[in-house]
């Protein structure tokens, strides 16, 4: 096992300048030749309580790309964090490969090994890639790992509080935007339909809205239509539908300056993190074409608060009960914007570090 020297470019990114960018108190290059492992683990912000995020396996074209979503997604988990009320801080870890080829129970245990190495300062769980599975390979390396199965006394697969959040979030919306947070008859597009973006789907069609699903995986696509009688569109259509709202619930950066102006909906709300490829830009233009749109580090918080509460004594039902309180933030977030006419982007952002700095000046009178 070694630490590349943070020193180091990688690729085309200057690592110290990342972090001052984005303001990370440290980042772990792990790497390990028998087993493949190339790994980051990005520690944005401990004021809250030890860092707290997602472990993410996907195939970078470059280091400097890994690195640069590890920081971002690290930054998002302590925004979301905060402004879900939880007490941990914001942390992510990335490694670099085809989750679907590359892993290996001992590259697992090799990461598990890194992760223990960091003492508690960050605790790790299940994102892309990964799964209920995977945490428990980790976990018998380290005990800093959440998401293990509800048998061992974890909270489990996260996914499904994950998308009851974005659901609730997409209601709050639907009730700012038209007075009334029905979703029945809506169209609603649901862009990546995977482990969140699935469960997403129950939730619309329970409802009854009308739903649009696409996904880079055919087989993950039709099992979902079969399953929900969701209708099926083409890559093509997936920003130009006319629909009610969007639901980017795949990677990040679909909000961008070409995608944008084709949207034709009134709200965008989905899982996804870091849908807004440059956050002040994006969520600008959102706004200025009258696009309601839910910051995703606001309505993707049910899986970090469900797996946040094995810190302590894990309960479901508490779980879903601080996931419902995201309806209640989002309506704070939209009045906000709406009184200090500002994206709803940079209200969500001034409850956040509005929360950090209160419990941080806490913290220095101790």
């Amino acid at each position: 096992m070694s630490n590349v020297p943070l020193f180091e470019k990688e690729g085309s990114v200057e690592v110290f300048s990342e972090m001052a960018s984005y303001d990370h108190e440290m980042i772990v290059h792990c790497h390990d030749r028998a087993t493949g492992l190339k790994a980051i683990i990005a520690v944005h912000n401990t004021t809250l309580g030890p860092a707290m995020g997602g472990l993410r396996m996907w195939p970078y074209a470059t280091e400097g790309e890994a690195l640069t979503d590890a920081l971002r997604l690290s930054r998002g988990m302590t925004l979301k964090n905060a402004l879900a009320g939880i007490n941990v801080g914001g942390g992510k870890a990335v490694i670099i490969g085809n989750a679907r080829t590359d892993k290996t129970e001992a590259m697992l245990r090799r990461f598990g090994k890194f992760v223990h190495n960091l003492g508690g300062k960050y605790y790790t769980a299940e994102d892309v890639g990964m799964s209920e599975d995977d945490m428990e390979i980790i976990r018998t390396e380290t005990p800093y790992v959440t998401g293990i199965s509800q048998i061992r006394g974890g909270s489990g697969d996260p996914s499904p509080v994950t998308a009851y959040g974005t659901y609730l979030g997409m209601k709050a919306a639907m009730k700012k935007a038209t007075g009334s947070d029905s979703l029945n008859g809506k169209r609603v597009l649901v862009q990546g339909v995977g482990h969140v973006g699935g469960y997403l789907v129950d939730h619309l069609v329970e409802e009854g809205a009308k739903v649009f699903i696409y996904d880079i995986y055919p087989q993950t696509l039709e099992a979902v239509s079969a399953r929900t009688g969701a209708t099926i569109i083409s890559e093509e259509e997936v920003y130009t539908l006319p629909v009610d709202v969007y639901a980017p619930c795949a990677l990040g950066g679909t909000l961008n300056p070409e995608t944008i102006p084709q949207l034709n909906c009134m709200i965008v709300c989905g899982a996804a993190n870091n849908q807004l490829l440059d956050e002040v830009r994006d969520a600008q233009d959102l706004k200025d074409r009258g696009i309601l749109y839910a910051p995703d580090f606001m309505v993707n918080a049910g899986g970090i608060i469900n797996v946040s509460l094995e810190l302590e004594v894990y309960h479901r039902d508490l779980a879903m009960r601080k996931t419902e309180r995201i309806y209640e933030t989002a309506m704070k977030v939209f009045d906000l914007a709406g009184q200090a006419d500002i994206t709803t982007h940079e209200a969500a952002l001034k409850l956040a570090e509005q929360r950090i700095a209160e419990i941080g000046h806490n913290l220095l009178y101790r």
